[in-house]
């Protein structure tokens, strides 16, 4: 079962797509790259989030970047990394970039630009069928499972009696959910809905938190945002990015690319009602892309 998630890559398509020529970046000097005219991005989880196959990127995200990336006239250079280093990586320039699952915070929005969303998630718990868990008061007293570097680490160590373990990879979470020796996960919502949809057979169920708990909003909160990130120098190249990424909402290219990586939840495409970011890292008057606008 070791790499189950990343084997399942092989058979990912591209989306076609007609590029339309953008600035040259490679002789902007508005951008800062690590390398001129290359993209290096940091590669750091999952299917169906940000992933490198023959040099190119795949993925929901993969997907996304792959074409900004194309339009604006840069080359892309993936670059491994654990995911507890990428954000230091993207903030002292060893890389340009961070996306796959990454959620935006306002933390993280003070020392990162963060570019408008890709997507929207809501967690939930990832839980045997018999048992069907979606609400903080299913995980207390219980063992559970998360990512090593989630936003919502302090929240889920508040909940009464949980035993916390950590885990670098969804493909060791999931190797001990299902052997035992933790009872729940709360993961990355696509990498686990992604995972269990390739494997029915594990008996496993992925529902989202109904508490929607103002205590816990980055456990709970609806529509929150996946986003990446650049570093503070190059608020520049994330406008760009900015630009290509709403013009993929207003095409609905993202729904279309969402259903080739089984992003087919309506929650996938839908902001929150509460329009957090302003004030934070973005101005009044601004608002989250959807389908068509």
């Amino acid at each position: 079962m070791q790499h189950f998630i990343f084997g399942l890559l092989g058979g990912a398509i591209g989306i076609a797509v007609a590029l339309q020529p953008g600035p040259s970046a490679a002789t902007d000097p508005a951008y800062h790259l690590a390398e001129a005219g290359v993209l290096s991005v940091a590669i750091t989880g999952d299917m169906p989030g940000l992933v490198a196959r023959d040099g190119k990127l795949t993925g929901y995200d993969g997907d996304i970047l792959q074409i900004a990336a194309e339009r604006l006239d840069l080359k892309i250079k993936p670059v491994p990394m654990e995911w507890s280093g990428a954000i230091a990586a993207v903030q002292t320039g060893r890389v340009d970039i961070i996306g796959g699952n990454v959620a935006w915070t306002k933390q993280r929005a003070e020392t990162l630009s963060l570019t408008d969303p890709t997507g929207y998630f809501q967690n939930g718990i990832t839980s045997p069928k018999e048992a069907a868990w979606h609400a903080l008061k299913d995980l207390e007293n219980r063992k559970v499972g998360s990512m090593t570097g989630f936003s919502f680490l302090p929240e889920l160590r508040r909940i009464k009696g949980l035993e916390l373990s950590l885990y670098d990879s969804s493909d060791a979470a999931l190797r001990d959910l299902l052997a035992g020796r933790i009872e729940a996960l709360v993961g990355d919502p696509p990498v686990i809905d992604y995972a269990l949809a390739k494997n029915p057979d594990w008996g496993l169920v992925n529902l989202p938190f109904t508490d929607n708990n103002p205590d816990y909003p980055l456990l709970t909160g609806l529509g929150r945002q996946y986003v990446f990130g650049l570093s503070k120098d190059n608020a520049a190249l994330a406008a760009a990015l900015n630009a290509e990424i709403r013009d993929l909402w207003t095409s609905c290219t993202v729904n279309a690319i969402g259903q080739r990586y089984g992003n087919v939840s309506r929650a996938n495409y839908t902001p929150s009602v509460e329009n957090f970011r302003i004030g934070a890292d973005r101005p009044i008057g601004w608002k989250p892309p959807v389908c068509g606008q």
